[in-house]
């Protein structure tokens, strides 16, 4: 499947709706996904590239990344959320010695 940036820059902006996230944020997070697949190869899936935007959004903003997760996750009830919540307060949250 060739890679749409148009679509991608569409789901972040759509996630990351009344969030701060300026829409050069977004266009840069397309171009970086774009450079991720190119390296991947000729195939790439929309999973990889559901992936890849996830990874970069939850560096981004963390409620554009719950939002994004929870379309391409596929949340059905409160339950996604909080399991989805609960990881990336795991992965956010400073180490403790």
């Amino acid at each position: 499947m060739p890679f749409d940036r148009a679509k991608v820059v569409a789901g972040v902006s759509s996630a990351a709706k009344n969030r701060p996230v300026s829409s050069e944020q977004m266009e840069q997070l397309a171009a970086d996904v774009e450079e991720e697949m190119r390296l991947l190869g000729t195939e790439v899936s929309s999973a990889d590239v559901g992936l890849a935007v996830l990874g970069r959004l939850e560096e981004l903003d963390h409620v554009a990344y719950l939002r994004f997760a929870s379309v391409y996750k596929g949340f059905e009830d409160i339950t996604d959320f909080q399991r989805e919540v609960h990881l990336l307060a795991k992965t956010t949250e400073p180490k403790r010695h």
